[in-house]
């Protein structure tokens, strides 16, 4: 007996509804499950704690050019890197021209997901009243998201002051003004906090426990992606050394600043992107700090034998990729270095389960989990088929990175955008569909609208 086709979306982040749209373009019966009230996953901002990770001020970290829907241009009026307000207006407005707003479960929370005998999936859910509910699914696709779930750093002691996760932190206001801060962390989060803080708390200081590479959000009058895509053709190497001296040419020795001086190249790790942080150290408003050794009530004693007293300290140290419908024993890449799917979506045993947006570019994700969800409605509808040997496929893919990443959960998920890219555009000529070059490489641009259409 033939199993209809009915796929589970979960989560209405930027992956979730590209991949519902994609369903919905295919004739397919798909539902999505949203605990919060809107789409946009992180991007709908919330002062409250515990739900996104964006505070006040955040814009994106890659360009608009780089980062919108290849088939959805954002407006012309919308900056180089635009707000978070302005990114879930566009979120919503492509759930709706996409017709996928009416498939959308909002405050709808999925608990547990259990694989049934023949392959299809049983979702256990409670709605938006509170009460348990049980579907079944003959497919899934799993968009959650992996920059929710706070990795604590760990520090021995107690620190008796304010502790709080970058996931918390939803910007500064007057209680901030005069306070000693430390912001740990290297990332674009840290970096973020650093420089808000900055502006009112009475000190800033930035504990970094091992050397980072900051690349300004403009280079040569260009936003820093657009910049690099003008080299994607380079050699993996070259491009590694090429980067590594503009960046010494433009901002100078690292040590000089007392930051720790980096040896690796550029790409070795996902390079945190701020114009501000640089500026901030030389003026003295933010001052580094080494790693830190142990908490002693509102002290913090770093590994080089220094001494501070804080009011603030804010952990930015990263996320864990979690699935907690999942039980443990079924799927768990908590304390992966490398995640073992083919093309970042597509497990070896399960044919039925798809992972959309379960990778981290030097660029953004929203594009190419497009892409992905458009490649797993051609394996559901029989137009595209997986590798033989998926098992071998996935390993050849952990044992081949696009570029020489450290070996860390940080990376377990890290392609090259440009090579991830192509390696799904191939995949989907297979099928007849042409994606043809990105729009920002295409012969007069992209025509964008003027305002987002209803």
């Amino acid at each position: 007996m033939h199993t209809p086709v009915k796929i589970c979306v979960i989560g209405a982040g930027p992956s979730g509804i590209a991949a519902a749209k994609n369903c919905v373009a295919a004739g397919l019966d798909v539902t999505v499950f949203e605990k919060s009230t809107k789409v946009g996953g992180n991007w709908v901002f919330n002062a409250s704690t515990g739900h996104s990770s964006v505070n006040e001020n955040t814009h994106i970290i890659s360009s608009r050019a780089w980062s919108e829907y290849e088939d959805y241009p954002m407006p012309a009026h919308y900056p180089a890197y635009p707000h978070h307000s302005q990114l879930q207006a566009y979120f919503e407005s492509y759930a709706r021209h996409f017709g996928v707003m009416p498939r959308i479960r909002f405050g709808h929370t999925v608990t547990q997901i259990e694989r049934n005998a023949d392959g299809s999936w049983r979702v256990d859910f409670t709605d938006a009243s509170g009460a348990a509910q049980r579907a079944q699914f003959s497919h899934l696709m799993v968009a959650n998201g992996h920059h929710w779930n706070p990795r604590w750093p760990e520090i021995a002691g107690d620190f008796q002051g304010q502790y709080m996760h970058s996931h918390d932190f939803k910007g500064v206001n007057d209680s901030w003004r005069g306070k000693r801060v430390l912001v740990v962390g290297g990332g674009n989060s840290a970096c973020d906090v650093a420089v808000e803080a900055a502006r009112v708390s009475g000190s800033v200081h930035l504990s970094m426990r091992s050397p980072q590479w900051f690349v300004p959000k403009f280079i040569f009058g260009k936003p820093s992606d657009e910049f690099a895509s003008g080299s994607a053709w380079l050699p993996a190497w070259l491009r590694q050394h090429s980067f590594k001296w503009l960046l010494t040419l433009l901002q100078g020795s690292y040590a000089a600043m007392g930051l720790p001086e980096n040896t690796k190249p550029p790409l070795y790790q996902h390079p945190t992107l701020n114009s501000d942080l640089i500026d901030y150290i030389r003026h003295g408003r933010i001052q580094p700090r080494g790693g830190i050794e142990r908490f002693e009530g509102q002290s913090v004693v770093f590994r080089d034998g220094a001494r501070a007293d804080y009011d603030i300290v804010v952990a930015c140290t990263g996320f864990y990729i979690s699935f907690p419908f999942f039980d443990k024993n079924f799927i768990d890449y908590t304390h992966a270095e490398k995640t073992p799917l083919f093309l970042k979506m597509m497990h070896a045993q399960y044919q039925s389960l798809y992972f959309v947006g379960l990778f981290q570019p030097l660029g953004c994700i929203w594009p190419m989990a497009d892409m992905q969800s458009r490649l797993a409605v051609q394996e559901i509808t029989g137009r595209w088929q997986r590798p033989a040997d998926m098992q071998a496929a996935i390993e050849h893919e952990m044992n081949n990175p696009h570029l020489d990443f450290e070996r860390a959960p940080r990376h377990s998920t890290q392609v090259d955008y440009h090579q991830f890219r192509k390696e799904l555009q191939r995949e989907l000529a297979r099928c007849g569909i042409d994606i043809g070059k990105p729009p920002a490489l295409r012969r007069g641009g992209v025509k964008r609208p003027d305002a987002l259409p209803a």
